[in-house]
């Protein structure tokens, strides 16, 4: 039987509780503010080239013909390339795990659907060549018309965004929207002393880092490609390469982990593909990078999102019946947006203990800039919108906004509106210690109440 003299374990518990609560430097700390840190964009190697891309100034066209001659023969240019050149063209970021259906190329060819849409793409021995050969590039287009509103995407006759899809929104497994049902919604709302509906809308909203989107690939001379690159999803985004060029994994080595700013922007992969694509056809190492209008009108932006809230209440500050629609702009390609509706809809009615709840979340394409994720998307609008109605449904029977929340608030063992039990709730204590801080005048048996089950 083997004696251990001493618990290595037992000590390593100790130091970690010796962290909590105690001020640390960071690891990279001291690279950033001296300016030594090393991002993708810092790389520069010999022969590199420099890719840039053609995109489409119209929301909706047909491509009738690209003619590509005079760019090509443009000083200084070594490849133009374009649809037919992408092993794998037509793609989705979630397609390795199966659960959306492909419907974006990497490089149009059939036609455009939102303004800044990729179509060719130009390697050059300097920026200025690739650029200076963009604008030789002629592509013929045949206008069509585009739709931008989401509820008029979703009426008969409106403009097909994406014959991928063969309807203007994403078809879940529940029908056209993403449904959340509990209780009787129509019994609740006869029974309400009070009803209120609201709509609200937010706008797309660019994540904005200073570090804007790219990636710097080298050839190895194993035969495997290296990617820096400023990515939020190191293998996430070497799986959906690797898709996309129709090449083993293994080929593939992703370098990262330094990134500018990203909140979420920089979970698309719509930078390694081409790039890599390029290098295996060049022989050469490239630099992608975004320049500011670029990151600011074609990197994907947190969805706009258009909610319709509708609350009956009783008098006593209960509310009694929820029903929800929340039409979720996903632009023009799926990417991560039929994902975001699916958590709007399991995140609302919010924090609150409601009998009866109906919620119908829509993923709708549009001619705008594809979005995607950004900081809890699919539920921070949702959480803004909820939040407002909250305030308006107190005042609207007489009752303080933070009584009325403590009234709704869930409980341990509340049923959810997507029917799991509330587990570990806290919102009641985080509440009482808020409206302390705040010094907020809460009536005594508020300040009593707790979130353990029964209460």
């Amino acid at each position: 039987m083997m004696r251990i003299e001493k618990s290595y374990f037992a000590d390593e518990r100790d130091d970690d509780l010796h962290e909590i609560g105690q001020p640390r430097q960071r690891a990279d700390v001291l690279g950033h503010v001296t300016g030594i840190t090393s991002f993708y964009a810092d790389r520069n190697h010999e022969g590199m080239l420099h890719l840039k891309m053609v995109r489409s100034p119209h929301h909706h066209a047909r491509i009738r013909s690209i003619d590509i001659s005079a760019a090509a023969a443009h000083p200084g240019v070594r490849r133009v390339l374009l649809a037919a050149d992408v092993p794998h063209n037509i793609y989705t970021i979630l397609s390795f795990i199966g659960i959306l259906p492909e419907d974006e190329p990497v490089l149009a060819f059939d036609k455009v659907r939102w303004m800044g849409e990729p179509v060719a793409a130009v390697l050059a021995d300097s920026p200025r060549a690739a650029a200076e050969a963009v604008a030789l590039v002629q592509v013929d287009y045949d206008p069509l018309p585009a739709i931008f509103d989401v509820e008029e995407a979703m009426q008969p006759g409106a403009p097909l965004v994406n014959e991928y899809h063969g309807q203007n929104w994403y078809a879940y497994d529940s029908g056209d929207a993403r449904k959340v049902r509990l209780g009787d919604v129509a019994k609740g709302f006869a029974e309400a002393d009070v009803v209120l509906e609201q709509r609200y809308q937010s706008s797309p909203i660019e994540q904005a880092p200073s570090e804007t989107s790219g990636c710097v690939v080298v050839p190895d001379q194993n035969g495997r490609f290296t990617c820096y690159t400023g990515t939020q999803a190191m293998f996430f985004s070497l799986t959906n390469a690797a898709i996309i060029l129709d090449v083993p994994e293994s080929k593939l080595h992703f370098v990262g982990g330094t990134v500018g700013g990203g909140f979420g922007g920089k979970t698309d992969t719509v930078c390694e593909p081409i790039a890599i694509l390029a290098s295996m056809v060049t022989g050469q190492a490239i630099s992608f990078q975004f320049n500011r209008h670029e990151e600011m009108q074609m990197s994907s932006p947190r969805a706009a999102e258009r909610i319709y809230l509708k609350h009956g209440v009783m008098k006593d500050g209960r509310i009694v019946a929820c029903e929800v629609r929340c039409y979720v702009d996903s632009g023009a390609y799926s990417r991560l947006s039929p994902y975001g509706t699916n958590k709007a809809a399991a995140h609302f009615p919010g924090p609150y203990t409601i009998p009866n709840v109906a919620i119908d979340a829509y993923c709708v394409y549009t001619n705008r800039t594809p979005s995607s994720a950004m900081r809890g998307f699919g539920c921070t609008i949702g959480d803004f919108a909820l939040e407002v109605q909250m305030d308006k449904l107190a005042r609207l029977i007489g009752m303080d906004p933070l009584e009325f929340r403590f009234i709704n608030a869930y409980r341990d063992g509340d049923m959810k509106a997507h029917h799991q039990p509330t587990e570990g709730a806290a919102l009641i204590e985080c509440m009482q210690e808020a409206a302390k801080i705040a010094h907020w005048p809460v009536d005594p048996r508020f300040m009593a109440m707790s979130s353990r089950k029964g209460s």
